[in-house]
């Protein structure tokens, strides 16, 4: 798939499949996050991948948002170190971890966004860690209609040169 077509086509994905994801992918999809761009290469991401279904039903309720997580076959919950540049950075490395991951056929969704501190106890993850989110990955449990989104045209949102110059 090219990178475009990815970016294209991912949609976020809440209902998997009950089929556990190939090591080799679950490798590939975390070092997507390794490899991704970073402020002054601080990297301040931390991966926890979580693949046990006790754990992952635990961790359901506690990403408010995220209910789904407990029938995913994966999740990686993201943390920070503190920096400015944090929560730029792993963002980037989720976009690339997920982008990554529907290039193979395997979905996600971003839940949660920061003051994730209800986790920390049963992950184990210290204090001075930030969680960013957490990311459900699975294979989508239905079709789902790639591309098919509903975005503002283009010259709403796109400009040139100065505001409401149009990008087209």
């Amino acid at each position: 798939m090219e990178v475009f077509d990815a970016v294209k086509t991912v949609l976020a994905v809440r209902q998997f499949q009950d089929k556990p994801i190939p090591d080799a992918i679950v490798r590939q999809i975390v070092e997507a996050g390794h490899v991704s761009a970073s402020s002054m290469n601080g990297q301040p991401w931390h991966f926890l991948v979580i693949e046990n279904k006790e754990t992952l039903r635990e961790l359901a309720p506690l990403a408010k948002t995220g209910p789904y997580i407990a029938e995913a076959p994966m999740a990686i919950v993201v943390g920070m170190e503190k920096s400015p540049f944090a929560v730029s950075d792993a963002s980037r490395a989720i976009q690339s971890m997920i982008l990554t991951a529907w290039e193979q056929g395997i979905g996600s969704n971003w839940v949660g966004f920061q003051n994730l501190k209800q986790i920390h106890p049963l992950l184990g993850i210290p204090d001075d860690i930030e969680v960013l989110a957490v990311l459900p990955f699975g294979y989508p449990a239905k079709t789902l209609g790639k591309g098919n989104k509903q975005r503002k045209p283009l010259g709403q949102i796109a400009h040139r040169e100065r505001w409401n110059q149009s990008f087209e």
